[in-house]
């Protein structure tokens, strides 16, 4: 019994790791989707506020709200991959435990956290964090000044 217990366990680990790995590509697509819209939408405002007859400064405000909302969707983004990557962890240093037990011990070796590098989550982050700065820098640079 205790057997086919640790196997089951061992076949529910592998579907969570994996199901945790398909989940940061979601919401990263989810992320880029959102940030796309936002930033259109800002984009949008900037071209046409003269058209729809909107204040500048009104305009400026919703500008800086649609980037702030874009700001909000990325943090929450990025929490989400962090807290996924722990969950690997967590899933990963549980797989080694039920291998050392029903293998041999050091079958599987645990994660390394200092191999942070080569996870594909730092460089989700990163790039989130690259594209939210240069959204800010292009739009207080070349769009909030330009609406008078």
């Amino acid at each position: 019994m205790g057997n086919e217990f640790a196997i089951e366990r061992y076949r529910y680990i592998l579907q969570q790791i994996h199901a945790v790995n398909e989940n940061a590509y979601r919401f990263l697509a989810i992320y880029q989707a959102l940030a796309t819209s936002l930033v259109g939408a800002a984009l949008a405002l900037f071209v046409g506020y003269r058209k729809w007859q909107v204040t500048p400064s009104t305009a400026r405000d919703g500008v800086i709200g649609l980037l702030i909302l874009a700001t909000v969707v990325a943090a929450f983004t990025v929490l989400l991959i962090v807290v996924g990557a722990l969950a690997w962890l967590d899933y990963r240093n549980e797989e080694c435990d039920i291998t050392d037990e029903m293998v041999r011990p050091g079958f599987r070796k645990r994660p390394i956290t200092r191999n942070l590098l080569r996870w594909y989550e730092t460089y989700m982050v990163l790039f989130i964090a690259v594209s939210v700065i240069v959204m800010w820098l292009i739009a207080s640079t070349l769009v909030l000044p330009k609406m008078t």
